[in-house]
């Protein structure tokens, strides 16, 4: 299973320096990676890091399911957006 992330800010930090494309960018090969929450783990990431994650370009929360392919995009705390008061998050039961 490969998933590609896009860390914003100063998460971009957590991609690894030998990375190729985009800055931030990382791709994860795991088939143990099920949700959201599952790939912030993978990238040594403490959701009180976080404030918003999108997979697919939807605001997603960290119980969404992740598939192959699935892009999941990480944004810091201090690039907070008001996303949650517009939109539904996405969680595991909603596709």
């Amino acid at each position: 299973m490969v998933i590609k992330v896009k860390l914003y800010g100063n998460l971009r930090e957590k991609a690894s320096r030998s990375a190729e494309g985009a800055p931030g960018m990382v791709e994860i090969e795991d088939r143990g990676i099920k949700m959201v929450s599952d790939v912030l783990n993978a990238l040594n990431i403490d959701e009180a890091e976080t404030s918003h994650l999108f997979v697919n370009g939807k605001y997603s929360g960290l119980r969404k399911k992740v598939k192959n392919g699935d892009r999941v995009a990480i944004f810091p705390k201090n690039m907070g957006l008001l996303y949650k008061w517009y939109f539904r998050r996405e969680e595991n039961d909603q596709e």
